[in-house]
């Protein structure tokens, strides 16, 4: 069959009888001179005769029809088989597509650089020159690069480290914060299935996350839909740079097909698209089941496989030629099932919500049975027990695992997360990334997530790799973005110590060759900071964890008898003459060998420390326990505050969890009368669930835990030990009842925040009878705290009056502390002359609600942090550790279980963003220990309070290994 030539008209040949035009064959309706029968017989034969030797001969039924559209046809046929990936010639720009006019080219001097080469390993001291929005050289800088441009911005190290900018693999900015209602339209409750929905139609400009985001170093984002749906929708990759447009289309990242999806030139379909999907209990929400969901997407995957296969048929016949066959036919085509139809041709990837093994398996085979390849397991809690599963994937790589450090068990599907899961995955040669999930994380603190993942055994290369090259790569973005190479989009990042130190804070960011951050604030970092941690040794933890797939025993051995610590580097001890509380602890280096002091415990009780030459006596007493610090630490043991530890397993499963308390100005039933009842968080106890040993075994031994609820009264805390296996156990309680809690937030109810305060007045100043009544008058005469978890300084600034009413009442000083607290800066003074203490939750704010919005986020952003601000404002401040959301939403409690066990590095990590002049170790541990206390109405004796022993390092950097609790109050040492 002839191929008709795409450069040409179809052939005309002149007719007597009629024109041929595209093909067809029409009359001309003409008058022809009439002439003998014969010759016109003669005439007819001689016409045939010519068009069957010329081969163009056909019946008017039968005739070739090449479309007027032809063209664009095959070229829309060839553009099916073009490949995603930079043009051949993209490394010969000369200038960003994203490239800002007026933009001053940069020089950055002296800098530590590591640029992501050689798996992660290459690091060396030079230059970077930054112009038109790319890289142009690093390490030596040619003389005559500079010598052409007379506009240059000179930035001078000083030897800090330089990094490409932090990629974020899995991010739902754009419509998060503050959360109001219409802000958020990251998922569909259309249906199950909905691949032609695209992120970039939702993309909110004016979230707060953007700035706050930036600051932790992130440049690049992939934002995705949510996980309600099956399959829901196109995620696009976003630079964090705010532009001149204000448009969500001008924050885009070589974004899929142009903007508008249906245009198949040659050029557009370079870049990759992606796809998310979701695995297991998330797309319940529509009452499916795992089975119903699988099936669901096989369907639709069916349905984009079999336009594939048309189109390709289609093509075959159109590219050769045989428009005869395709007469009456249209390109096969549907707006609706395109994306998936591009997911099969393999131009979008494929990045899947999935955690457990049976959704990994499943995901698998559809992957085998449909022919896609799979770009990343977002979440993948389990993948770290399936390995072969996940190499059993379509495609000549295994997928990626895009992962969260220690974030876990808030619901089953996370329940066998492993903090070595990222280690065990590296080591068994997938790659791994780590992700927000913002503002599940704050993706400000995703670098701290790889640091964290690195402590836990990640190589220190493949740690930094895992948020930057790796993520870029699996992007399909690492021809621009994730390395520090010449050509390359100038988003880069300069920090004040190594990138994987506790704490680490950009000195600026830039995006595009453009600096993000008009003034950086920066705290003075330790100099042990400017290189890698030190991290512990965990392969015998990490082996444990396998073999007992993902649930080994967390359980310490007790001593109850002679425990000695030798090389003991600093013991930290109450100090009783402390005049405020950043004295409260005093540190002792123990005058012993070179190898350090030594420690002597004797149930639980510290009998001698190294200087005290009567210690060298207990080593040869018989059954002495005697264990080698390494050059570590005896320390406080830590409290949590904010977390549901002690009252739920999984914070998503009610089967596990004590459940919510009912809310007095809600009604309650009738069996309590009008006076109500307060719930008491020590009857609903749980000890030995897995967050809780978990943290024990991190330093934390002491979690203060109030009632569940969902609106106003929370009820009464208790205070117990996390190492103790039921509440009967000497010392398991520590105080049944703390302090009284409720929470103030604008919007949680449909009672007003006026009707809740009025409440409270009359609660604290008159004589109202049953249960409720009898302990807020317990409040009014100070004998218990008033715990009041609130964001909002408006409504703090209330509560501070509303205790001056009080006390003027009562004559006496009402105990109010303010939990939460995100905008207590902006009426520190008033909080400190009303005698007001704060606990900080999270240590670094973030802008959740509404109430939240006003934050101070401290470097590089603000001169000072909240706590440090309110330190020096003379407050009294406690820490909690990161949760999900600001602490009194409904399920933050519970969401923060697993985030217990890190409030070590939040109280390290506060401690740096205040500064020394603000904080020193000792003020950090009163944070998370005295500081509590305090706040919380714990009274015990201070001779009773934990210790904890440490090898390698302390708890409040990325060094130190929990070996030990020393516990007087429990009279033991429960060694890990």
């Amino acid at each position: 069959m002839e191929t008709v030539d795409r450069k040409r008209e179809p052939a005309v040949l002149p007719s007597p009888i009629g024109q041929r035009r595209g093909g067809m064959v029409k009359g001309n309706g003409g008058n022809f001179r009439r002439s003998t029968f014969l010759g016109v017989l003669v005439f007819l034969a001689t016409y045939t005769a010519f068009y069957l030797s010329s081969g163009l001969f056909e019946l008017e039924t039968r005739s070739v029809s090449v479309p007027f559209d032809a063209e664009s046809i095959l070229a829309k046929c060839r553009s099916l088989h073009i490949k995603p990936g930079p043009a051949a010639n993209f490394h010969s720009r000369s200038q960003s597509d994203r490239f800002q006019p007026g933009t001053e080219a940069l020089l950055i001097r002296n800098a530590t650089i590591w640029t992501g080469e050689r798996n992660g390993k290459e690091v060396f001291h030079g230059d970077a020159f930054l112009d038109s929005g790319l890289i142009k050289a690093i390490g030596n800088v040619p003389r005559e690069i500079l010598a052409a441009r007379d506009d240059i911005l000179v930035v001078e190290a000083d030897g800090a480290w330089l990094t490409p900018g932090i990629v974020d693999v899995h991010s739902h900015l754009g419509g998060s914060s503050p959360n109001l209602r219409g802000s958020d339209d990251g998922n569909s409750w259309k249906g199950p299935i909905t691949p032609w929905l695209r992120i970039l139609d939702a993309l909110n400009t004016h979230d707060l996350g953007y700035e706050n985001s930036m600051s932790g170093g992130v440049t690049t984002s992939l934002i995705i839909p949510g996980s309600l749906n099956a399959i829901g929708g196109q995620g696009l990759a976003m630079k964090l740079r705010p532009t001149k447009e204000r448009s969500p289309t001008s924050m885009l990242l070589e974004p899929y097909l142009g903007f508008n999806g249906t245009d198949y030139s040659g050029e557009v379909g370079r870049h990759w698209g992606h796809m998310k999907h979701a695995c297991g209990e998330n797309p319940k929400s529509y009452g499916d089941t795992r089975m119903d969901s699988v099936w669901l997407t096989r369907q639709a995957y069916d349905s984009a496989r079999t336009i594939k296969v048309a189109q390709d048929d289609y093509c075959e016949k159109a590219l050769s030629g045989d428009w005869g066959s395709l007469r009456t036919q249209k390109f096969p085509e549907s707006l609706q099932w395109q994306s998936l139809i591009d997911v099969l041709r393999g131009k979008i990837k494929v990045q899947t919500h999935c955690y457990e093994a049976v959704d990994l398996d499943n995901f698998v085979r559809l992957s085998n049975e449909f022919q896609f390849e799979v770009a990343a397991f977002h979440h993948a809690h389990e993948a770290w027990l399936v390995p072969d599963v996940l190499k059993r994937a379509y495609g000549k790589k295994p997928p990626a695992l895009a992962m969260f450090s220690t974030f876990a068990r808030y619901k089953r599907e996370a329940y066998l997360h492993s903090e070595f899961a990222p280690r065990v995955l590296a080591d068994g040669g997938f790659d791994v990334v780590m992700k927000s999930d913002h503002s599940a994380i704050p993706s400000r603190n995703l670098l701290a997530e790889a640091a964290i993942a690195h402590y836990w055994g990640l190589a220190d290369n493949l740690a930094l790799l895992s948020v930057t090259g790796t993520p870029a790569r699996i992007l399909g973005l690492d021809h621009r973005v994730g390395f520090i190479r010449e050509g390359y989009d100038a988003d880069i990042v300069l920090w004040d110590s190594h990138p994987l130190s506790l704490g680490a804070t950009p000195l600026q960011v830039i995006i595009d060759g453009i600096p993000q951050i008009a003034d950086p604030h920066t705290v003075p970092k330790p100099i042990a900071h400017q290189r890698p941690p030190s991290t512990p040794n965990w392969d015998r933890e990490t082996a444990d964890a396998l073999k007992y797939n993902g649930l080994p025993p967390l359980e310490p051995t007790n001593h109850r008898n002679l425990v000695v610590f030798t090389n003991v580097s600093s013991f930290w001890s109450y100090s009783s003459a402390a005049e405020n509380f950043t004295d409260q602890f005093a540190e002792h280096i123990p005058a012993g060998s070179e190898q350090g002091g030594t420690v002597v415990v004797q149930d639980g009780d510290v009998v001698c420390l190294a200087r005290d030459p009567s210690c060298n006596e207990h080593f040869a007493r018989p059954g002495v326990e005697i264990i080698n610090l390494k050059g570590g630490a005896i320390q406080p043991g830590l409290i949590a505050y904010g977390t549901g530890l002690g009252l739920t397993e999984i914070s998503m499963e009610a089967s596990t969890s004590d459940g919510f308390v009912n809310d007095p100005l809600e009604g309650q039933p009738s069996l309590f009368g009008a006076g109500g009842y307060v719930a008491k968080a020590v009857d609903g106890l749980q000890f030995g669930t897995r967050d809780a040993l978990l943290a024990y075994r991190a330093g934390v031994t002491v979690s203060v835990s109030s009632p569940s609820h969902q609106s106003w009264l929370s009820g009464l805390s208790t205070a117990f030990s996390l190492g103790s296996a039921h509440k009967l156990e000497r010392g398991a309680i520590v105080n049944d009842i703390a302090a009284v809690h409720i929470s103030l937030s604008h919007g949680d109810s449909t009672l007003s925040v006026s009707t809740k305060i009025a409440a409270m007045r009359r609660l604290l100043t008159k004589e109202v009878g049953g249960e409720v009544g009898e302990w807020f008058k317990k409040v009014a005469n100070g004998t218990l705290p008033l715990v009041v978890n609130v964001g909002s300084a408006d409504i703090i600034a209330t509560l501070v009056s509303l205790k001056r009413e009080v006390e003027a009442k009562a004559g006496v000083a009402l105990r109010l502390t303010i939990a939460g607290a995100t905008e207590a800066h902006l009426i520190a003074d008033e909080l400190a002359k009303a005698n007001v203490g704060v606990i900080v939750t999270p240590t670094r704010p973030y802008p959740y609600t509404w109430d939240e919005r006003r934050t101070l986020p401290g470097p590089p952003l603000s001169a000072d942090s909240l706590i440090g601000y309110l330190i020096k404002s003379g407050v009294t401040v406690g820490v909690g550790p990161h949760g999900v959301m600001a602490v009194g939403h409904p399920g933050a409690q519970e969401m923060a279980n697993s985030r217990a066990r890190n409030l070590r590095f939040d109280v390290g990590e506060a401690m740096l963003d205040a500064g020394p002049d603000a904080l020193g170790k000792g003020g950090a541990f009163a944070l998370a220990t005295v500081n509590l206390a305090k706040l919380l109405g714990l009274e015990y004796d201070r001779g009773l309070h934990d210790l904890v022993a440490t090898v390698g390092g302390d708890l409040l950097d990325y060094e130190g290994k929990v070996i030990a609790v020393i516990s007087p109050r429990r009279e033991t040492v429960d060694v890990f």
